[in-house]
């Protein structure tokens, strides 16, 4: 199997396709097996990434559990180790906060991010009161019903259920993460990168709301907000038609 090592930890990660670079990097119930109705479609056009941060899935569990200072490391890693010289991002909810942080320490590595159902805990006052606002009433609802919908849980029981079972393979997840709640980047910071960002944002998203997500894209003139009615928070699991399409456009114009 395939590993970056990043000070001792191995970092695995997949890569399917060949073209321009896509990194997907999951979320904190997911993996790299999230991905299985994005990996086929991306990889017709792209060299399409999955990686497994680590504490999660195949990769190491880290000394002291996992942190969120050092994902944008083991993202950074697997390019290096696939000699990649330069990517577009996707990052699903904790994992938009590596894909920013690395898009801003290393500009010149990245093409573009997408970032999915998070502002990647962009540094702002108001932002921050926004997201902090949207967390309480998300931790009102048990954790299933935050992340997808009801209707696609009674539609689609086995998906559902698979939909949990994937995280049971982690060693890690969103209560042991340490450091998840440091400031990300500031506007300012995010600018002068130069890096082409994205938000990826669901009507229906009740871990970040649309609203707040929309005060994220007006901070960063010349940014993008891809907006997708009734979306859910997993938009990449329950809605993938949708998801892979909006994703594969603003792709097209990075590429």
């Amino acid at each position: 199997m395939p590993y970056a090592t990043v000070d001792g930890t191995r970092i695995y990660y997949e890569a399917e396709g060949s073209g321009p670079a896509l990194v997907l990097v999951h979320g904190s119930g997911g993996n790299h097996a999230i991905w299985w109705q994005q990996v086929l479609y991306f990889a017709q056009r792209y060299r399409t990434i999955t990686v497994d941060l680590h504490g999660f899935g195949n990769s190491d569990a880290a000394d002291g559990g996992a942190d969120a200072r050092n994902f944008p490391r083991d993202v950074l890693a697997v390019l290096d180790d696939l000699k990649v010289e330069k990517a577009a991002l996707f990052g699903q909810s904790i994992g938009a906060l590596a894909c920013l942080r690395l898009a801003v320490t290393h500009p010149q590595r990245i093409a573009g991010i997408v970032l999915g159902h998070s502002a990647g805990n962009m540094d702002h006052d108001d932002l921050r009161a926004a997201t902090a606002k949207d967390r309480a009433a998300a931790e009102e609802l048990s954790v299933l019903d935050r992340l997808m919908s009801k209707t696609f849980q009674q539609r689609s029981p086995e998906m559902t259920w698979l939909f949990q079972k994937v995280g049971t393979f982690n060693k890690a997840n969103q209560q042991s993460i340490r450091n998840l709640g440091d400031k990300g980047p500031t506007p300012d910071e995010i600018k002068r990168s130069g890096v082409r960002v994205a938000f990826l944002a669901g009507e229906n998203d009740r871990v970040i709301s649309l609203a707040t997500l929309r005060k994220a894209q007006a901070l960063l003139p010349g940014s993008t907000l891809l907006e997708v009615p009734a979306g859910p928070h997993s938009m990449y699991w329950e809605k993938p038609e949708v998801f892979n399409c909006i994703l594969d456009q603003f792709l097209r114009t990075l590429f």
